[in-house]
C-alpha cells in the first residue's frame, strides 16, 4: 500500500494539474462551451435542451486530448521499466496512473461544469443531475481511455488512432450522461441513468485495469 501511495503521489506531482501546458485540457473544455452559443444562438429554450449533452461532449474531448499522457513519457524516458521492475502489480501501476489522470484532468473540468451550465441557461435541477453524472461517469471515459492508451504506446503520434480506439466505447457514457440531465429536466427520476452509469464506471475499471496490464505486458516484453 505505501508503494501504491508513493506511485500515486509520484503521478500527481508530475502532472501538476494547474500549471503550464495541463491547463490545456480544462481551457479547451471551457472554449468548446462557449463556442457553442454562438453557433446555435442565444436562444434559451434551445441552450437549455442541448446543455446536458454539450458540457458531457466537451468533458469527454478534453478528457480524450490528455489519455497520451498516461504511458508515452515512461516509456519514452524508460520510467516504464523502472516501475515494473519495482515490484509492484501491473495492475497497481495502471490503477494509480488512472486515479492520478482523474484527479489531475477529469476533476477540474467537473469543477467547471456548473459554470458551462450557467452560461448554457441550464435550470438548477439539470446542475444537480450534471454533477452526479460526470462523477459516476467520468471514470469511465479515464479507464477505457487506459486500454487504449496502452495499445498504442509504441507509436509515435498514435492520437488518432487512440481516438478511433475509444471514442466508441465512449458513446454508452455519453448516452446515459445526457439522458440523466434531460430527465432531471423532465420532472423524471435520473437515478435509472446514473445507476448504469456508475455500473458502466465500475465495468470499466476492470476493463481498463486488466487490459491495460496485459498491453503493457505485450509492449515490455
Amino acid at each position: 500500500m505505501k508503494r501504491f501511495l508513493g506511485l500515486l503521489a509520484r503521478e500527481l506531482q508530475l502532472h501538476q494539474p494547474l500549471s503550464g501546458g495541463n491547463m490545456v485540457p480544462l481551457s479547451f473544455f471551457v472554449i468548446t462551451v462557449i463556442l457553442v452559443p454562438f453557433g446555435v444562438g442565444p436562444e434559451p429554450g434551445i441552450l437549455t435542451r442541448i446543455a446536458g449533452g454539450t458540457v458531457w461532449v466537451a468533458a469527454l474531448l478534453a478528457v480524450l486530448l490528455t489519455l497520451d499522457r498516461l504511458y508515452q513519457a515512461d516509456r519514452d524516458d524508460g520510467s516504464l521499466d523502472h516501475l515494473v521492475m519495482s515490484g509492484l502489480p501491473l495492475e497497481l501501476l495502471v490503477l494509480a496512473k488512472c486515479i492520478a489522470h482523474w484527479l489531475a484532468f477529469t476533476l477540474p473540468v467537473i469543477i467547471m461544469a456548473p459554470l458551462m451550465g450557467l452560461l448554457l441557461q441550464l435550470p438548477l435541477e439539470g446542475h444537480v443531475a450534471l454533477v452526479l453524472g460526470l462523477l459516476v461517469g467520468s471514470p469511465a471515459l479515464t479507464f477505457l481511455g487506459s486500454a487504449g492508451a496502452a495499445l498504442v504506446v509504441s507509436i509515435r503520434r498514435g492520437g488518432l488512432l487512440l481516438a478511433l480506439l475509444v471514442l466508441p466505447l465512449y458513446i454508452p457514457v455519453l448516452i446515459f450522461g445526457a439522458s440523466a440531465v434531460e430527465a432531471s429536466l423532465l420532472n423524471r427520476s435520473m437515478s435509472d441513468p446514473l445507476m448504469l452509469l456508475t455500473a458502466f464506471s465500475l465495468l470499466s475499471a476492470f476493463i481498463g485495469v486488466v487490459g491495460s496490464s496485459l498491453a503493457l505486458r505485450l509492449e515490455l516484453s
